[in-house]
């Protein structure tokens, strides 16, 4: 194997690849394992292409163990994106950097030619390989799954019903067996992420070779055809000793467009995947214009309140432009953003990505940033001084403000009456809290509270 260890008291998970061909419910197993809904599961052959790796706690005859599962793409696919090596090569990688395969097939198909290829391409593989029949509900392991053994390949089999969950005590125990806890004192526990970094954007905009290019790894497809990641993706990589999370997500296109349950799917995780984010990178392919879909996600993340870096991707292609030309175009286009730091990268050739990671553990580490009430009440002060905020004749008055919490920086403003300040002086307002609190790249969401409310609460 040839994974590092988070830091030197943590150990690395030892790894399960599971494969098969399609649709034998490998993205269920995983989901199973991991005691959450990670993969998308969903009747069509090839819904999994990329490599999906998750920590799973699962109980052995030594208690509770955390392992590292790794789904993959269905081995003999027929792609309609014509991407079957593509996915094959990653069920490769999967296999040869794991310690232990779990080869799962499917009773209800029962033994079919494509079963025959898998076990061929595991045939004499060095890692250890149990043969796993999933889909037995409510069935003794009878001759549909003893017919499995004629593929000659892994211990077994295992009758499973990933769905329910039947049969996965004995499975779990025989992992146990073949990957022993560690005898040198070294915890198995994953470490926590120091950030979350999501990576979204339209089809194309070079997401997922970012990505690899992060992870030092091709963890991720990278093809032409628009559309190559179906699902979110977490994928776990190190920086001096630190562990982070960059979440790969399916490019956004038109909802009239959405050709499928699955790409319904991979929309809806897209937007999962900005939630789940402490830093989102909004990353676009800068010789493309912008368009409605980039500024409609634009708006999801600042409705969510995510520190945003603006990641202008295949910046080598379009050398002749002017950056400043360039940064103008954006702050036209997507105004809002205002305060949003523009990244220049090529994802591809590796220009900008390191940079891309420092500043975006710098906007995480701002987004905690905690301001004393005094400093918090002495710049609303200044800003009051400088705009008063009057509203239809009517004078408003803040008494004060408080911060409430971080990851965004949110205040509360107690005001004589939130009826007569203005959208115009809230926008005002935060941008002076934004360059005066040293806030500079933060959403600021500000919660207004009136001297009626104030009382109510009170009494």
């Amino acid at each position: 194997m040839n994974h590092e260890s988070d830091s030197s008291s943590l150990a690395p998970l030892r790894r399960i690849a599971i494969v098969g061909r399609p649709n034998v419910g490998k993205s269920t197993l995983l989901n199973r394992m991991a005691n959450s809904r990670v993969a998308i599961v969903e009747p069509t052959a090839g819904v999994t292409r990329d490599r999906v790796a998750v920590p799973a706690r699962i109980s052995t005859k030594d208690g509770e163990r955390w392992f590292e599962v790794v789904d993959t793409g269905g081995i003999g696919i027929v792609d309609r994106d014509d991407l079957g090596p593509e996915v094959e090569a990653q069920v490769r990688i999967a296999v040869e950097s794991s310690d232990l395969v779990l080869f799962l097939v499917d009773a209800k198909d029962g033994l079919t030619p494509l079963d025959g290829e898998v076990a061929k391409r595991l045939r004499g593989v060095p890692t250890p390989v149990l043969l796993v029949v999933n889909k037995c509900e409510g069935r003794a392991a009878g001759w549909s799954v003893a017919e499995f053994r004629r593929l000659g390949v892994g211990e077994g089999p295992f009758a499973i019903s990933a769905q329910g969950g039947e049969g996965l005590r004995d499975l779990y125990d025989r992992i146990g067996e073949l990957l022993p806890p560690l005898e040198d004192g070294l915890d198995e526990t994953p470490s926590e992420p120091v950030m979350k970094l999501a990576i979204v954007g339209l089809r194309n905009a070079g997401k997922s070779t970012l990505v690899n290019a992060l992870a030092g790894e091709e963890r991720m497809i990278v093809s032409e055809i628009p559309g190559t990641t179906r699902d979110s993706v977490d994928v776990r990589f190190e920086r001096d000793g630190e562990s982070f999370v960059v979440i790969d997500s399916a490019g956004l296109r038109k909802k009239s467009k959405l050709a499928d349950a699955v790409e319904f799917f991979s929309d809806a995780r897209s937007h999962r995947a900005v939630r789940r984010a402490d830093v989102v990178v909004h990353l676009f392919d800068v010789s493309q214009e912008l368009g409605q879909v980039d500024k409609t996600l634009t708006r999801y993340v600042i409705d969510h309140y995510k520190p945003v870096i603006l990641g202008a991707n295949k910046w080598d292609l379009v050398s002749e432009m002017e950056r400043q030309q360039f940064v103008d175009y954006i702050r036209a286009e997507l105004p809002q953003l205002s305060w949003a730091p523009i990244h220049f990268l090529s994802a591809k050739g590796g220009q900008g990505v390191e940079s891309l990671l420092r500043l975006a553990r710098k906007l995480y580490e701002q987004s905690k940033t905690e301001v004393s009430t005094g400093l918090l009440n002495r710049t609303l002060e200044r800003a009051m001084e400088e705009r008063s905020p009057i509203s239809g004749g009517a004078r408003v008055r803040i008494y004060y403000g408080t911060q409430t919490t971080v990851s965004p920086p949110t205040f509360r403003l107690y005001v004589n009456d939130k009826r007569f300040l203005t959208k115009n002086y809230i926008r005002y307002l935060t941008a002076r809290l934004r360059e005066d609190l040293g806030l500079d790249h933060q959403p600021i969401r500000l919660e207004l509270t009136d001297k009626a409310e104030s009382k109510e609460r009170s009494s």
